[in-house]
């Protein structure tokens, strides 16, 4: 599948990991994204982001995939694995080399987190740290140090604001350098990085729109910038709300996060439809009712312009609640 002639203007994707079943935030992102692209008459795509093979379950992608048919998600085309697309990332990130936008960097996490404790970022206190951990200081921006081999492979970065308008939480603009520094497209153990593989994906088949969770938006610039430096197409974002528990960490990692019920998945649909913002049916449907009211009515302007709020995934809240 590549972007072309003979497909419709509107094309979106939801792109799950696969380290463990389907649960209620990862649900909102599904509907979501579904109900804006059936409501524009578009297609939807299934991409399973399975580059790290660690962190995977044994058995969860397969499961994740029949949540979504049992919920009635529909995607056209077959799914994507990213783990099989590795030629494709190793091609994109020797265009970059070329271009001489990247370089290699001998640096390890503890060493990287030393160096800023030890006060050698040069950048504002302020901006130093994010949310993926401290800002690398640019260490072998000039060349390896002597006898230490390249562990990954970063992206050069220059400063200078990012801009774009989300169309859930409006205008954004990062400055990647400063928020973020050079960030990596290859790890060390080899596996590139997310923020390669989904510009390269998202290109290849030919997203237009991405509708996600809050938790990426501020990896946007980031992509933004991969998309500008490899000549690829911007889609256009809408980052939904982020679900979080009591400890504000995502569901994905709380111990409340239940799985959605497959046999009985209308009550998640309906929690997540109100968390979204979206008119409640007036009657109580069955599943098929619950989906053709879903997409006559969905409105992206009524997803509230937060990042995220905490939810009981037990109970029938809405944001705010």
């Amino acid at each position: 599948m590549t972007a072309g002639a003979g497909h419709p203007p509107y094309r979106g994707r939801f792109a799950p990991s696969p380290t463990g079943a389907l649960h209620f935030g990862s649900l909102i992102a599904a509907l979501a994204s579904y109900a804006d692209a059936r409501a524009h008459a578009g297609e939807w795509l299934v991409r399973m982001e399975d580059l790290d093979r660690t962190r995977e379950i044994p058995g969860a992608a397969d499961a994740i995939l029949r949540t979504l048919d049992a919920c009635g998600f529909r995607w056209d085309g077959p799914t994507l694995y990213q783990s099989r697309r590795t030629h494709a990332y190793a091609a994109a990130l020797e265009r970059l080399t070329e271009l001489g936008l990247t370089y290699p960097c001998a640096c390890s996490r503890a060493e990287i987190a030393r160096q800023v404790r030890d006060g050698n970022d040069c950048r504002p206190a302020g901006s130093r740290h994010h949310t993926e951990g401290p800002i690398y200081p640019g260490t072998c921006r000039g060349g390896l140090p002597p006898g230490r081999p390249a562990r990954s492979i970063r992206l050069r970065t220059h400063p200078g604001k990012i801009r774009f308008h989300d169309r859930i939480q409006g205008d954004q603009r990062q400055d990647v350098a400063a928020a973020v520094g050079d960030f990596v497209l290859r790890r060390a153990d080899g596996i590139h990085a997310y923020q390669l593989a989904v510009v390269v994906d998202d290109a290849w088949q030919g997203i237009t729109q991405v509708v996600r969770g809050a938790d990426l938006l501020a990896s946007t610039p980031r992509q933004l910038l991969l998309q500008q430096a490899l000549g690829l197409p911007h889609p256009t974002y809408a980052h939904v709300p982020l679900a979080v528990d009591h400890a504000g960490r995502k569901l994905s990692k709380s111990l409340a996060a239940a799985p959605v019920d497959p046999a009985d998945p209308l009550p998640a649909l309906l929690r997540a439809w109100t968390w979204l913002g979206q008119r409640p049916p007036p009657t109580e449907y069955a599943l098929s009712g619950f989906w053709a009211h879903a997409i006559r009515t969905w409105s992206c302007a009524r997803v509230p312009a937060i990042a995220y709020a905490c939810i009981d995934p037990d109970a029938s809240a809405s944001i705010g609640t």
